[in-house]
């Protein structure tokens, strides 16, 4: 027997915790909603006491009622243990109080994830010796993604999940959202995206798309820095610009709400890189101040694989499970993995897109995804973008749970945006959206400060 196998013969079971718990559930049955709450039947290693744990929710969910003399009944009647009387008597003639459960809850969950954490060991163990894999690189990934779902578990179950619980959720969100406890999604603080959105959702992929210099990267980057304002943590990847160049971005849309009283900037972008005043020093410091405490991690290296963007994602999300946001810096700088090269284009960009909004639920974040669009919308009378000028369309269509188009009427028409007014203006034409209503937000860009403003925002 290997090494793995010993060790999952040896894995923390707690039988007299288990016993324990059930014990105060039979005696206190008012505790049942912290059991619910914090409980499954797979937390049993016992399958006697996972067979009893199943039958108390049940008689709980079922009748509102739980008693020694009613899961008695129900477990002789469904045949459920061959001598129920026994089972149930070794569960009762311990004294327990009730203020022993919570801490036997969470010694029964942290032996179910040592559990769950050999288990893993022995499949990657397995995985090798059977040579499943072709390079290293998939055997480093391939194991991370073990372990993370090993690690993961208490946050999802793959067993099928009752209505009944699923709408118990759905009520407890409703309430806490009518009572301002929680936000149906993630705001980045432009209200008209927030009310076409109602927020980004958790595990969703956004694409965020438009042609060279239309400002998604800097929309993008004010999106991560609204988020991380809040104490959320966001996590960066850029394939294109280094770390300097995104915190230089970060400083210099924040230099943007500086103006003296007729409106001038009082740190023009281009001073910023050449050579500040005392004065302008002291106040970028101040910006500096602001922004050191942001819960922002960037990483800016070239030539990622989607499987090195997962294993990173995965990795940071392990030490920093209040992750909220993911931004990557753009699609079509990721790198197709090596056995993928031969497939066409079109396929690589499926599988990566695939890959990448199967990790935004995996992690349960939601996650942008900038792209280019072809040079078809060049060619067009009316150049705001559709969905058919993303760069191989159909496969990024198909996955992406939000698409959104950023368009600057005065970047293909300088000379006549004045007359038209729109000059300054940006629309971010939300295209696909599968949890919402498609629409237009109006934007105000500076290019200089690299930031978007909303029109409806006074501070503008």
């Amino acid at each position: 027997m290997s090494t793995a196998a010993n060790k999952l013969v040896e894995a923390p079971q707690d039988y007299e915790i288990e016993q324990r718990i059930l014990g105060i559930l039979i005696k206190h049955p008012q505790k049942m909603d912290t059991a619910l709450d914090k409980l499954r039947e797979y937390h049993f290693a016992n399958p006697t006491h996972r067979t009893i744990f199943k039958a108390l929710l049940d008689l709980y969910t079922k009748q509102g009622k739980v008693s020694y003399v009613r899961l008695y009944d129900k477990i002789r009647r469904e045949k459920l243990l061959s001598d129920p009387e026994a089972a149930l008597v070794a569960l009762t003639e311990t004294v327990v109080t009730g203020r022993e459960l919570e801490p036997c809850i969470e010694l029964l969950r942290e032996g179910y994830v040592k559990r769950r954490i050999l288990a893993a060991t022995e499949e990657i163990e397995q995985m090798i010796l059977r040579e499943e894999e072709e390079t290293t690189e998939k055997y480093q990934a391939r194991a991370q993604e073990i372990i993370f779902a090993a690690t993961q578990v208490e946050n999802s179950s793959d067993e099928p999940k009752e209505l009944l619980d699923v709408l118990s959720r759905c009520y407890t969100n409703l309430v806490e959202r009518k009572e301002g406890k929680v936000p149906y999604g993630l705001s980045v603080r432009f209200p008209s995206i927030d009310m076409l959105t109602t927020g980004f959702k958790k595990k969703d992929l956004i694409i965020l798309a438009g042609r060279p210099s239309m400002g998604k990267t800097s929309l993008a980057l004010n999106f991560a820095a609204n988020v991380a304002k809040r104490q959320i943590p966001v996590l960066i990847f850029s394939l294109e610009m280094d770390d300097e160049q995104i915190g230089d971005r970060l400083v210099l849309g924040e230099l943007f709400r500086y103006r003296d009283r007729d409106g001038n900037f009082l740190i023009p972008s281009a001073q910023y890189a050449t050579k500040l005043s005392e004065e302008q020093l002291k106040l970028t410091e101040k910006v500096y101040s602001e922004l050191y405490d942001l819960p922002i991690q960037i990483v800016d290296q070239r030539g990622l694989t989607s499987l090195d963007i997962r294993a990173k994602a995965r990795k940071i999300k392990a030490t920093c499970p209040n992750l909220g946001l993911v931004v990557i810096d753009y699609l079509q700088l990721i790198r197709p993995a090596e056995n993928d090269k031969y497939k066409s284009w079109a396929l690589q960009v499926g599988d990566i897109v695939r890959e990448l909004r199967d990790l935004a639920g995996e992690i349960n974040v939601p996650i942008i995804l900038l792209s280019q669009l072809n040079r078809g919308v060049e060619s067009r009378d009316n150049k705001r973008p559709m969905m058919s000028d993303l760069r191989d369309s159909g496969n990024i269509e198909e996955f992406a749970d939000v698409v959104m188009f950023v368009y600057r009427d005065d970047y293909y028409y300088p000379d006549q945006a004045e007359e038209r007014g729109t000059k300054g203006k940006a629309e971010v034409i939300f295209a696909k959206q599968r949890k919402g209503a498609t629409g237009t937000a109006l934007l105000r860009f500076v290019p200089e400060f690299t930031r978007f403003v909303d029109e409806s925002d006074r501070e503008a």
